[in-house]
């Protein structure tokens, strides 16, 4: 029986070949609907046409609505309303009447469409001026570029009226220089963009009645005119019924292989496999990341409106997908050197995990230069602004039962990257800034940017350079001297954290008469803890919350132990911030060749540190 199924799918694919070599034998016309532009060479329709069939850069799609689309460059799309291929110009319309915002991102120096020559282009600032701004009545606003309490309106770059200048300087410039074509800012609605291409030079067949083609076998583009096989009487419609046929019978045939291969194949083989299929359809929708165009991003953006963040890889802006799915996008600075990277390991790292304590990626866009993340949305923002004294004045102190839990989630979120997935995963950057907070102020890990993946027995990772932030950076990580580079990193690093959680971000920077390293900081809470025997219960309270920081700063202090081996794994952390602090055991000073530095310092006030 298997023998018989190869020669089918042999002869499968001799048939399909053959259909598909007498499909390609010419080029036929083709439109998106009754009423659309003619689409011959150079264009083609994608998905519909093969690449022979048109000149590179002249693609063209259809909509759902059987609108004809072409695509310009950098992913500028605009409506055909009308095809010259006599004089070799194309007419071009926005569906959403401002033809203006897709010049702003339009670029044809890579195109070979550019402004027809006797079409008059000036080069245009544009001013974003209040409503109560007035200007002179013959200037009026763009509209669709305008708001609510807002006109957005082009001026020449070389004005010379100086009762206008005086005016505009009130205005916020945010374009300048824009290569415009005159009539476009000249009329209102109903805007046309003509564009002409010189390459490739079809004219002189149109002017024969020919079709315009590729040459065979050329490797120059070179151009060749030949007859317009349609037009030949009875050839056209021979050929289709002829092709229609084959398919046909190809169809039939297919179906009765499938209906006689679920005749004999195993009833519980393939529910088993039906099973697979849809477990892998649902995990699909589900996990995978969706990628999005920059003009999603924009859309989602609403234009990138509202400012939530910004960090030293990108600005983070608010968006949302519906009315009722909010995002977080983040828009990666462009460089040459670190933003590909970091862009590959986060969409790389974390674009399946699906965890409770784990920031989950909803998409991306990597369109061209522009590369952005979109993430789910947490309205809490992240950590860090919660538990620094400056803050805590503010009202802002959770209290210590919340930050346990959330130290506790961020523990378990970690330790899922280090044992739940296939690949181990080093985050390498841990840190308050880069844990979120959701509405219930449950924690999530994010920022993958400096992550590597490694197998679970690999017990080394290589790395050229360090990585993180400095302070929370293990030893090792910096020189070799003191251990092998491992998951232990983010175990340091997570120590750090739960200091800082004790005793207030950045509150080293509130002590006086010592260094502005970190180093000093684990050293001030040992002695606060330890050398001074002074228990934490005597600037807290109650006596429920002091056993929680003395917890967090016994913990805190065993995971960054000088060298990796003293560490705890991630599994041992999450055990003892679940236990009893009475039975913890006290580790040793971390940082005993720097001396027990004496400090008379007094915890900066807290919420509940008073």
């Amino acid at each position: 029986m298997e023998i018989y199924h190869f020669l089918f799918l042999i002869s499968l694919f001799i048939i399909m070949l053959y259909l598909g070599e007498c499909q390609n034998e010419q080029c036929p016309e083709l439109r998106c609907g009754d009423e659309g532009p003619a689409i011959r060479f150079p264009f083609r329709l994608k998905g519909m046409q093969p690449h022979r069939c048109g000149f590179p850069g002249f693609d063209v799609f259809c909509t759902h609505a059987n609108d004809t689309v072409l695509e310009l460059p950098i992913s500028v799309k605009l409506y055909i309303k009308r095809i010259d291929y006599k004089s070799q110009v194309i007419q071009l319309y926005d569906q959403d009447d401002c033809l203006l915002r897709q010049l702003l991102e339009l670029n044809l120096s890579s195109s070979h469409f550019q402004y027809k020559e006797e079409v008059n282009t000036y080069g245009y600032a544009l001013f974003n001026c209040s409503s109560r701004q007035v200007l002179p009545e013959y200037i009026d606003p763009i509209s669709c570029l305008s708001g609510l309490g807002y006109q957005v309106y082009a001026l020449a770059s070389n004005m010379g009226d100086p009762k206008l200048l005086m005016i505009i300087t009130s205005c916020t410039r945010i374009y300048n220089d824009l290569l415009i074509p005159y009539d476009i800012i000249l009329r209102g609605h109903d805007k046309i963009l003509p564009l002409e291409w010189k390459e490739p030079e079809c004219r002189h067949c149109e002017a024969k009645g020919r079709m315009c083609g590729l040459k065979n076998n050329s490797t120059t583009s070179e151009i060749k005119c030949s007859s317009k096989l349609d037009n030949t009487p009875g050839v056209g419609a021979s050929k289709k019924i002829v092709v229609a046929g084959a398919i046909l019978g190809s169809f039939v045939l297919l179906l009765v292989v499938f209906v006689v291969y679920r005749f004999y194949s195993n009833d519980k083989v393939e529910k088993e496999y039906q099973a697979r299929i849809e477990t892998f359809l649902e995990d699909y929708r589900n996990f995978k990341p969706a990628r999005y165009m920059y003009t999603d991003i924009k859309r989602i953006t609403n234009q990138f409106s509202e400012k939530i963040g910004e960090g030293a890889y990108g600005t983070v802006f608010k968006g949302k997908l519906s009315n009722e799915i909010h995002v977080a996008v983040k828009i990666l600075k462009y460089s040459f050197k670190g933003n590909g990277e970091d862009f590959i390991n986060e969409v790389g790292t974390i674009g399946r995990i699906h965890h409770v304590n784990v920031v989950r990626l909803v998409g991306f866009c990597a369109d061209g230069y522009r590369r952005a993340l979109v993430y789910e949305f947490l309205p809490n923002d992240s950590l860090d602004k919660f538990i620094s004294s400056v803050d805590a004045a503010k009202n802002r102190f959770l209290g210590w039962e919340k930050l346990q839990d959330i130290a506790l989630g961020i523990a378990k979120g970690i330790e899922y990257l280090h044992q739940g997935c296939d690949q181990r995963i080093l985050h390498f950057d841990i840190k308050p800034h880069n844990v979120l907070l959701d509405q219930n102020f449950n924690p999530k890990i994010s920022d993958f940017g400096l992550a590597k993946l490694c197998s679970k027995d690999q017990s080394i990772v290589s790395m050229t350079t360090a990585r993180g932030t400095m302070g929370y950076i293990a030893p090792e990580v910096f020189s070799r001297n003191f251990g092998i580079v491992s998951y232990k990193a983010d175990v340091y690093s997570f120590g750090m954290l739960l200091l800082e959680i004790v005793g207030g971000s950045k509150i080293f920077a509130d002590i006086v008469e010592i260094s502005t390293s970190k180093n000093y900081f684990p050293t001030w809470i040992y002695n606060l803890l330890i050398e001074q025997k002074e228990d934490l219960q005597v600037l807290i309270e109650d006596y429920g919350e002091a056993q929680i920081v003395k917890k967090l700063a016994i913990v805190g202090l065993w995971c960054i132990q000088w060298h990796p081996l003293d560490r705890p794994s991630m599994k041992v952390v999450i055990q003892m911030l679940e236990g009893v602090e009475d039975k913890l055991i006290v580790p040793p000073n971390p940082f005993p060749s720097t001396g027990v530095a004496k400090i008379n310092a007094q915890m900066p006030p807290r919420r509940g540190l008073d």
